[in-house]
């Protein structure tokens, strides 16, 4: 399988087979790179407010220099980043980098326990969090190494009247910022003043010098964090910037920002990828609030979107979403979770768009897979292997899988930007890093003659039938597709005669829905042993940060129950 590398065949053409990884060696001299080409450009908008790159590079700098100089923090210490979509975040970020040290994304829904061990596990040094969640972090800083905190208000950058009347609305009338104190907090205009004037030396910073520890894992267990070098985090950005660049137009691209940049899809596909093309990243602070993400949308020209399923459905399901202007829409990029099919054919047929999946991982910076940008149509496929990566097939002997197109084994990766290993935690890389180098994924997939790689589910949420497997996605996919469904999640649960049988759990759109009409379009769409036995309506389903229905959080109450 891996000599003939079919998936080369189907790459569009003039796709090369490998990057040049020696392009830049660091993050920070891509961003400079970006700073001299297109240095008057926007960069970020927030709240109506602008950023260009040259704010951002004298932003960063500044940021970087207070690391440096007042912190006094030496090369490689982590520095916490804990803060939803805003201006602060890529100010933070790249001023961290800049100064030679390692970001730690921090989801900002943690609580005080999730966010303790990740700050203990990391090591971090400083803390750089939003009032929202101070009152988190103050409680999960003892017994931590953080020596200084920077806080700072959502509309500390947002310039006069705005910046203001953003705090005191989200203060006082929406009370979502409690009170909290944090000895020797330092506020983040403070850090900046602190830094301007002091000089930013030239850091040489090294190709596996480790940019990012980024958390995962949190859903299926403790929190490890993935050592993501420049090396992994610039050759990703290659990679994935190759691939769109057919769709992109340098110095006018203008993209949607939704999902949380300290998520590692966002961070290299929007933050990265798109600060290449030297675009605008319109940085969506709540998408949650789908009115208001909708009314964003309408007054914006963008030409680009990233988003999962959820995101997708969500605002397809919200009024005015038909009415908003899709005619500078060129790139629309699916990834996160698997996209479902009644999902990406209205998407199609609402914006006129078609919704690319990608595939990928916090270990692999993230992307392995994107479908070819010139996809008429949604496939159901994660795409091919980017540029310089290499898939194949195991089973759970380590054996490669191989022969006819339906055979399916574990996706097992290789390339430049698959992750250094887990932080502080060699028997953790050593169960997903083989003797071969090869990064095991945890999904199942099968691969047709042309290359195209198809997840049939995670290894773990396989459901066996009277020793049938039954794959969640396909159940799910199928009952997306029915009307009056608005989410679905399928999970396993044990049953005296068959081992385990399926059960549905449904979002209605319709109220109306019964259980009966549901258990009749699975009669008329699935074998008798892949229908589920049980339906279970809910108002909502239990998510991720980025909107990833979680499986294991169902099966965990089902247990309960039980």
């Amino acid at each position: 399988m891996m000599q003939d590398r079919p998936w080369f065949a189907s790459y569009p053409d003039g796709m090369p087979h490998e990057i040049d990884v020696e392009e830049y060696r660091s993050i920070v001299s891509a961003l400079e790179s970006t700073i001299d080409k297109y240095r008057d450009r926007p960069a970020y908008l927030n709240f109506g407010k602008i950023l260009t790159y040259a704010d951002l590079d004298r932003l960063s700098g500044q940021m970087a220099s207070y690391l440096l100089h007042e912190l006094k923090l030496k090369r490689g210490a982590r520095v916490a980043v804990m803060m939803p979509n805003c201006l602060q975040f890529p100010i933070s970020i790249f001023g961290i980098l800049r100064a030679g040290l390692t970001v730690v994304n921090v989801n900002p829904l943690y609580t005080s326990r999730e966010l303790h061990h990740q700050l203990q596990d990391s090591g971090a040094a400083a803390l750089i969090v939003i009032d929202n969640f101070g009152d988190t972090a103050a409680q999960a800083l003892p017994g931590t190494q953080v020596k200084h905190v920077v806080s700072t208000a959502l509309g500390d950058m947002l310039g006069l009247p705005k910046g203001p009347l953003v705090n005191f609305v989200l203060r006082y009338l929406k009370k979502m910022v409690p009170d909290y104190e944090i000895d020797g907090a330092v506020r983040f205009r403070d850090a900046l003043a602190l830094g301007k004037g002091k000089s930013l030396p030239k850091l040489d910073i090294q190709p596996d010098d480790i940019a990012f520890l980024q958390y995962t894992g949190g859903t299926t267990g403790v929190a490890k964090g993935a050592m993501l070098t420049h090396r992994n985090l610039v050759a990703n950005m290659q990679q994935a910037s190759i691939w769109v660049g057919s769709k992109a137009r340098p110095g006018e691209e203008y993209i949607i920002t939704a999902l949380p940049l300290y998520h590692i899809f966002a961070l290299t596909a929007n933050c990265l990828v798109f600060m290449k093309f030297g675009a605008l990243n319109h940085l969506i602070t709540n998408p949650r609030d789908m009115k208001g993400f909708v009314k964003e949308l309408s007054k914006a020209p963008f030409t680009a979107i990233t988003g999962v399923n959820t995101l997708f459905n969500g605002l397809l399901n919200t009024p005015g979403f038909d009415k908003v202007d899709f005619s500078r829409l060129r790139l629309t990029l699916g990834g996160g979770m698997a996209v479902q099919r009644a999902v990406a054919e209205r998407w199609k047929q609402v914006t006129g768009a078609t919704l690319v999946e990608a595939y990928g991982l916090t270990e692999t910076s993230p992307a392995v897979c994107i479908n070819p940008m010139n996809l008429a149509d949604y496939n159901g496929s994660i795409g091919l292997p980017v540029p310089s990566t290499d898939c194949c097939l195991k089973d759970d002997d380590g054996n490669l899988v191989e022969g006819d197109e339906n055979a399916v084994g574990e996706l097992c990766v290789k390339g430049p930007q698959v992750m250094k290993g887990y932080w502080n935690r060699p028997d953790e890389t050593a169960k997903v890093i083989d003797a071969d180098g090869w990064l095991h994924t945890g999904d199942m997939a099968r691969m047709d003659r042309q290359g195209f790689f198809y997840i049939v589910d995670r290894k773990k949420d396989m459901i066996l039938v009277s020793g049938f497997n039954v794959y969640p996605n396909e159940v799910e996919d199928v009952l997306a597709g029915m009307p009056g469904v608005l989410e679905v999640a399928a999970v396993g649960v044990p049953d005296p005669h068959s081992g385990e049988v399926v059960k549905v759990f449904i979002v209605p759109k319709d109220p109306g829905l019964t259980v009966e009409q549901v258990k009749a379009f699975c009669r008329e769409n699935l074998a008798g042993y892949k229908q589920p036995r049980h339906v279970e309506f809910r108002t909502e389903l239990p998510k991720t940060n980025v909107g990833k229905i979680l499986r294991k959080e169902l099966r965990r109450q089902e247990e309960a129950a039980r």
